[in-house]
Protein backbone atom coordinates (compact mmCIF):
# COMPACT_ATOMS: atom_id res chain seq x y z
CA UNK A 1 0.00 0.00 0.00
CA UNK A 2 2.87 2.34 0.87
CA UNK A 3 4.43 1.77 -2.56
CA UNK A 4 1.11 2.43 -4.26
CA UNK A 5 0.79 5.72 -2.35
CA UNK A 6 4.29 6.80 -3.36
CA UNK A 7 3.58 5.86 -6.98
CA UNK A 8 0.34 7.84 -7.02
CA UNK A 9 2.06 10.82 -5.40
CA UNK A 10 4.75 10.79 -8.08
CA UNK A 11 2.11 10.72 -10.80
CA UNK A 12 0.31 13.68 -9.27
CA UNK A 13 3.53 15.67 -8.93
CA UNK A 14 4.48 14.82 -12.50
CA UNK A 15 1.08 16.04 -13.64
CA UNK A 16 1.59 19.33 -11.81
CA UNK A 17 5.06 19.71 -13.33
CA UNK A 18 3.70 19.29 -16.86
CA UNK A 19 0.85 21.67 -16.06
CA UNK A 20 3.16 24.37 -14.74
CA UNK A 21 5.38 24.45 -17.83
CA UNK A 22 2.84 23.94 -20.62
CA UNK A 23 2.69 27.71 -21.24
CA UNK A 24 4.49 29.33 -18.32
CA UNK A 25 8.16 28.74 -17.70
CA UNK A 26 9.10 27.00 -14.45
CA UNK A 27 10.75 29.01 -11.70
CA UNK A 28 13.85 26.81 -11.86
CA UNK A 29 14.29 27.26 -15.60
CA UNK A 30 13.77 31.01 -15.41
CA UNK A 31 16.42 31.32 -12.69
CA UNK A 32 18.72 29.14 -14.80
CA UNK A 33 18.28 31.43 -17.82
CA UNK A 34 18.92 34.64 -15.83
CA UNK A 35 22.08 33.66 -13.94
CA UNK A 36 23.65 37.13 -13.75
CA UNK A 37 20.75 38.62 -11.78
CA UNK A 38 21.60 38.41 -8.07
CA UNK A 39 18.81 40.56 -6.68
CA UNK A 40 15.20 40.08 -5.63
CA UNK A 41 12.85 37.94 -7.70
CA UNK A 42 9.10 37.53 -7.98
CA UNK A 43 7.69 34.25 -6.60
CA UNK A 44 7.78 32.74 -10.11
CA UNK A 45 11.50 33.51 -10.45
CA UNK A 46 11.21 36.61 -12.64
CA UNK A 47 13.94 39.18 -11.82
CA UNK A 48 12.58 42.17 -9.91
CA UNK A 49 14.67 45.24 -10.63
CA UNK A 50 13.93 47.79 -7.86
CA UNK A 51 11.31 50.47 -8.42
CA UNK A 52 13.94 53.16 -7.72
CA UNK A 53 15.95 52.00 -10.74
CA UNK A 54 12.81 52.03 -12.91
CA UNK A 55 12.10 55.61 -11.84
CA UNK A 56 15.62 56.74 -12.74
CA UNK A 57 15.48 54.80 -16.02
CA UNK A 58 12.83 57.20 -17.36
CA UNK A 59 15.53 59.80 -18.07
CA UNK A 60 17.85 57.41 -19.92
CA UNK A 61 18.14 57.91 -23.69
CA UNK A 62 18.26 55.11 -26.23
CA UNK A 63 21.80 56.12 -27.17
CA UNK A 64 23.01 55.84 -23.58
CA UNK A 65 21.38 52.46 -23.03
CA UNK A 66 22.57 51.10 -26.37
CA UNK A 67 26.17 52.16 -25.72
CA UNK A 68 26.31 50.40 -22.35
CA UNK A 69 24.74 47.22 -23.72
CA UNK A 70 27.04 47.14 -26.73
CA UNK A 71 30.02 47.56 -24.41
CA UNK A 72 28.80 44.53 -22.46
CA UNK A 73 28.55 42.49 -25.73
CA UNK A 74 24.74 42.62 -25.85
CA UNK A 75 24.40 43.53 -29.52
CA UNK A 76 20.74 42.75 -30.20
CA UNK A 77 18.69 44.64 -27.62
CA UNK A 78 17.04 47.41 -29.66
CA UNK A 79 13.95 47.22 -31.88
CA UNK A 80 12.65 50.08 -34.03
CA UNK A 81 10.07 50.79 -36.71
CA UNK A 82 7.01 50.97 -34.44
CA UNK A 83 3.64 52.62 -34.48
CA UNK A 84 2.96 54.20 -31.10
CA UNK A 85 0.37 55.41 -28.63
CA UNK A 86 1.52 58.42 -26.58
CA UNK A 87 4.74 58.78 -28.61
CA UNK A 88 5.99 61.71 -26.50
CA UNK A 89 5.91 59.68 -23.28
CA UNK A 90 8.46 57.20 -21.95
CA UNK A 91 7.62 53.54 -21.33
CA UNK A 92 9.64 51.84 -18.57
CA UNK A 93 8.88 48.58 -16.79
CA UNK A 94 9.67 44.91 -16.22
CA UNK A 95 8.84 42.60 -19.11
CA UNK A 96 6.16 39.94 -18.86
CA UNK A 97 6.36 37.97 -22.09
CA UNK A 98 3.88 36.02 -24.19
CA UNK A 99 4.45 34.13 -27.42
CA UNK A 100 1.78 33.23 -29.96
CA UNK A 101 2.24 31.09 -33.05
CA UNK A 102 0.06 30.46 -36.09
CA UNK A 103 -3.01 28.50 -35.03
CA UNK A 104 -2.74 24.72 -34.94
CA UNK A 105 -5.93 22.85 -33.94
CA UNK A 106 -4.41 19.95 -31.98
CA UNK A 107 -2.08 22.14 -29.92
CA UNK A 108 -4.74 24.77 -29.43
CA UNK A 109 -7.32 22.21 -28.27
CA UNK A 110 -5.18 20.58 -25.58
CA UNK A 111 -3.86 23.95 -24.45
CA UNK A 112 -7.42 25.22 -24.09
CA UNK A 113 -8.53 22.08 -22.26
CA UNK A 114 -5.68 22.29 -19.80
CA UNK A 115 -6.23 25.98 -19.20
CA UNK A 116 -9.96 25.65 -18.68
CA UNK A 117 -10.04 22.46 -16.62
CA UNK A 118 -6.75 22.04 -14.77
CA UNK A 119 -5.89 25.70 -14.29
CA UNK A 120 -9.48 26.82 -13.83
CA UNK A 121 -9.15 29.52 -16.48
CA UNK A 122 -12.43 30.44 -18.13
CA UNK A 123 -11.08 33.26 -20.29
CA UNK A 124 -9.64 32.93 -23.78
CA UNK A 125 -5.93 32.27 -24.18
CA UNK A 126 -5.06 35.87 -25.02
CA UNK A 127 -6.17 36.91 -21.51
CA UNK A 128 -4.12 34.32 -19.59
CA UNK A 129 -0.81 36.23 -19.50
CA UNK A 130 -2.60 39.39 -18.42
CA UNK A 131 -3.67 37.65 -15.19
CA UNK A 132 0.01 37.64 -14.15
CA UNK A 133 0.63 41.36 -14.58
CA UNK A 134 1.44 43.62 -11.62
CA UNK A 135 2.34 47.28 -11.18
CA UNK A 136 5.47 48.27 -13.06
CA UNK A 137 5.20 45.50 -15.66
CA UNK A 138 5.15 45.90 -19.43
CA UNK A 139 3.30 43.27 -21.47
CA UNK A 140 5.65 42.16 -24.26
CA UNK A 141 4.05 39.98 -26.94
CA UNK A 142 5.34 38.17 -30.01
CA UNK A 143 2.25 37.92 -32.21
CA UNK A 144 4.47 37.02 -35.23
CA UNK A 145 3.47 40.29 -36.95
CA UNK A 146 -0.04 38.95 -37.58
CA UNK A 147 -2.20 41.61 -39.23
CA UNK A 148 -5.69 40.83 -40.56
CA UNK A 149 -7.60 38.62 -38.09
CA UNK A 150 -4.57 38.89 -35.83
CA UNK A 151 -5.21 41.40 -33.03
CA UNK A 152 -5.43 39.86 -29.56
CA UNK A 153 -5.48 43.25 -27.82
CA UNK A 154 -8.21 45.86 -28.05
CA UNK A 155 -9.55 48.48 -25.66
CA UNK A 156 -11.00 45.95 -23.18
CA UNK A 157 -7.72 44.14 -22.58
CA UNK A 158 -5.90 47.45 -22.91
CA UNK A 159 -7.86 48.86 -19.96
CA UNK A 160 -7.15 45.71 -17.95
CA UNK A 161 -3.43 45.86 -18.74
CA UNK A 162 -3.23 49.51 -17.75
CA UNK A 163 -5.19 48.97 -14.54
CA UNK A 164 -2.82 46.19 -13.48
CA UNK A 165 0.49 47.73 -14.56
CA UNK A 166 0.11 51.48 -15.01
CA UNK A 167 1.95 50.85 -18.29
CA UNK A 168 1.36 49.91 -21.91
CA UNK A 169 2.57 47.19 -24.24
CA UNK A 170 5.20 46.18 -26.77
CA UNK A 171 3.35 44.14 -29.37
CA UNK A 172 4.86 42.41 -32.40
CA UNK A 173 1.62 42.44 -34.35
CA UNK A 174 -1.60 44.37 -34.95
CA UNK A 175 -3.88 45.89 -32.31
CA UNK A 176 -7.58 46.77 -32.68
CA UNK A 177 -9.86 49.42 -31.10
CA UNK A 178 -7.14 51.99 -31.65
CA UNK A 179 -9.44 54.91 -30.77
CA UNK A 180 -10.32 53.29 -27.43
CA UNK A 181 -6.69 52.48 -26.66
CA UNK A 182 -5.74 56.11 -27.24
CA UNK A 183 -8.32 57.17 -24.66
CA UNK A 184 -6.46 55.29 -21.91
CA UNK A 185 -4.27 57.98 -20.40
CA UNK A 186 -0.71 56.80 -19.91
CA UNK A 187 -1.09 53.70 -22.10
CA UNK A 188 2.24 54.32 -23.83
CA UNK A 189 2.55 51.48 -26.33
CA UNK A 190 4.50 50.16 -29.29
CA UNK A 191 2.88 47.96 -31.94
CA UNK A 192 3.47 47.03 -35.59
CA UNK A 193 0.10 47.80 -37.18
CA UNK A 194 -3.62 48.39 -36.69
CA UNK A 195 -6.52 46.32 -37.99
CA UNK A 196 -10.19 46.37 -36.92
CA UNK A 197 -10.50 42.56 -37.02
CA UNK A 198 -10.03 40.11 -34.14
CA UNK A 199 -7.89 37.01 -33.76
CA UNK A 200 -9.46 33.58 -34.15
CA UNK A 201 -12.73 34.62 -35.83
CA UNK A 202 -15.51 32.04 -35.77
CA UNK A 203 -14.37 28.90 -37.55
CA UNK A 204 -10.92 30.24 -38.43
CA UNK A 205 -8.21 29.44 -35.87
CA UNK A 206 -5.14 31.56 -36.58
CA UNK A 207 -3.32 32.09 -33.27
CA UNK A 208 -2.30 29.76 -30.45
CA UNK A 209 -0.61 30.75 -27.20
CA UNK A 210 2.58 28.70 -26.76
CA UNK A 211 4.51 30.53 -24.06
CA UNK A 212 4.07 32.75 -21.00
CA UNK A 213 7.14 34.32 -19.40
CA UNK A 214 9.45 32.36 -21.63
CA UNK A 215 12.19 33.85 -23.84
CA UNK A 216 10.49 35.52 -26.80
CA UNK A 217 11.53 37.45 -29.89
CA UNK A 218 10.71 41.08 -30.61
CA UNK A 219 12.27 42.30 -33.85
CA UNK A 220 15.82 40.95 -33.63
CA UNK A 221 15.85 40.93 -29.84
CA UNK A 222 15.62 37.94 -27.52
CA UNK A 223 13.50 39.29 -24.66
CA UNK A 224 13.62 37.62 -21.27
CA UNK A 225 10.98 37.93 -18.54
CA UNK A 226 12.20 40.62 -16.15
CA UNK A 227 14.14 42.56 -18.79
CA UNK A 228 13.68 46.30 -18.38
CA UNK A 229 11.72 47.80 -21.24
CA UNK A 230 12.79 51.30 -22.28
CA UNK A 231 10.47 52.71 -24.93
CA UNK A 232 10.98 56.25 -26.14
CA UNK A 233 11.60 58.31 -29.27
CA UNK A 234 10.07 55.65 -31.52
CA UNK A 235 12.21 52.74 -30.37
CA UNK A 236 12.35 50.10 -27.66
CA UNK A 237 15.42 48.80 -25.83
CA UNK A 238 15.31 45.65 -23.69
CA UNK A 239 17.86 45.87 -20.88
CA UNK A 240 18.96 42.70 -19.07
CA UNK A 241 18.12 43.15 -15.37
CA UNK A 242 21.70 42.78 -14.17
CA UNK A 243 22.72 45.74 -16.37
CA UNK A 244 19.84 48.07 -15.48
CA UNK A 245 21.67 49.86 -12.66
CA UNK A 246 24.80 50.31 -14.79
CA UNK A 247 22.72 51.79 -17.60
CA UNK A 248 21.11 54.25 -15.18
CA UNK A 249 24.35 55.29 -13.50
CA UNK A 250 26.16 55.73 -16.81
CA UNK A 251 23.30 57.84 -18.12
CA UNK A 252 23.36 60.04 -15.03
CA UNK A 253 27.08 60.68 -15.32
CA UNK A 254 26.72 61.54 -19.01
CA UNK A 255 23.83 63.86 -18.17
CA UNK A 256 25.87 65.67 -15.53
CA UNK A 257 28.93 65.94 -17.74
CA UNK A 258 26.81 67.36 -20.56
CA UNK A 259 25.26 69.94 -18.23
CA UNK A 260 28.69 70.99 -16.97
CA UNK A 261 30.23 71.04 -20.44
CA UNK A 262 27.41 73.08 -21.96
CA UNK A 263 27.57 75.60 -19.13
CA UNK A 264 31.33 76.03 -19.44
CA UNK A 265 31.00 76.44 -23.23
CA UNK A 266 28.41 79.17 -22.76
CA UNK A 267 30.76 80.85 -20.30
CA UNK A 268 33.56 80.41 -22.88
CA UNK A 269 35.81 78.96 -20.20
CA UNK A 270 36.73 76.03 -22.46
CA UNK A 271 36.74 75.51 -26.20
CA UNK A 272 34.55 72.93 -28.00
CA UNK A 273 37.74 71.01 -28.77
CA UNK A 274 38.54 70.71 -25.06
CA UNK A 275 35.03 69.52 -24.16
CA UNK A 276 34.60 67.15 -27.11
CA UNK A 277 37.76 65.19 -26.37
CA UNK A 278 39.05 63.39 -23.29
CA UNK A 279 39.01 65.94 -20.50
CA UNK A 280 42.24 67.16 -18.96
CA UNK A 281 42.87 66.79 -15.23
CA UNK A 282 42.12 70.51 -14.91
CA UNK A 283 38.64 70.10 -16.42
CA UNK A 284 37.97 66.96 -14.37
CA UNK A 285 38.83 68.85 -11.16
CA UNK A 286 36.57 71.70 -12.25
CA UNK A 287 33.80 69.18 -12.90
CA UNK A 288 34.14 67.70 -9.39
CA UNK A 289 34.00 71.14 -7.82
CA UNK A 290 30.96 72.00 -9.96
CA UNK A 291 29.18 68.83 -8.78
CA UNK A 292 29.85 69.69 -5.14
CA UNK A 293 28.60 73.24 -5.47
CA UNK A 294 25.42 72.26 -7.37
CA UNK A 295 24.66 68.92 -5.68
CA UNK A 296 21.21 70.01 -4.45
CA UNK A 297 20.13 71.43 -7.82
CA UNK A 298 21.02 68.65 -10.25
CA UNK A 299 18.56 66.16 -11.85
CA UNK A 300 20.36 63.17 -10.32
CA UNK A 301 19.82 61.82 -6.77
CA UNK A 302 22.15 63.51 -4.31
CA UNK A 303 23.36 60.19 -2.93
CA UNK A 304 24.39 59.07 -6.43
CA UNK A 305 26.47 62.20 -6.93
CA UNK A 306 28.08 61.67 -3.53
CA UNK A 307 28.89 58.07 -4.45
CA UNK A 308 30.44 59.24 -7.72
CA UNK A 309 32.56 61.89 -6.01
CA UNK A 310 33.72 59.42 -3.38
CA UNK A 311 35.38 57.31 -6.07
CA UNK A 312 37.14 60.19 -7.83
CA UNK A 313 40.81 60.98 -7.21
CA UNK A 314 40.65 64.75 -7.71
Amino acid sequence: MKHVFVWLTMLILAGHAVQSVAQQISKEELIFLTPDWKGERFPDGRPKVPDAILKRMKLVTQEEAWAVLKGEKYRYQYAGGWQTINPDSVLVGRAVTATFMPGRPDVHRVTDEKGHTKDGRVKSQNAWPIDLLVKGDVYVVDQFDMHEDGPTIGDNLGNSIYAKTGNGIVYEGAVRDIAGLKEIGGFTSYFRSYHPSHHNPEGDLNTTLVGINRPTRIGKVMVMPGDIVLGRDGGVCFIPPHLAEKVVKTSEIIRLRDMFGHQRLREQKYTPGQIDTRWSDEIEKDFSQWLNSHINELPVPKEQIQEFLKNRTW
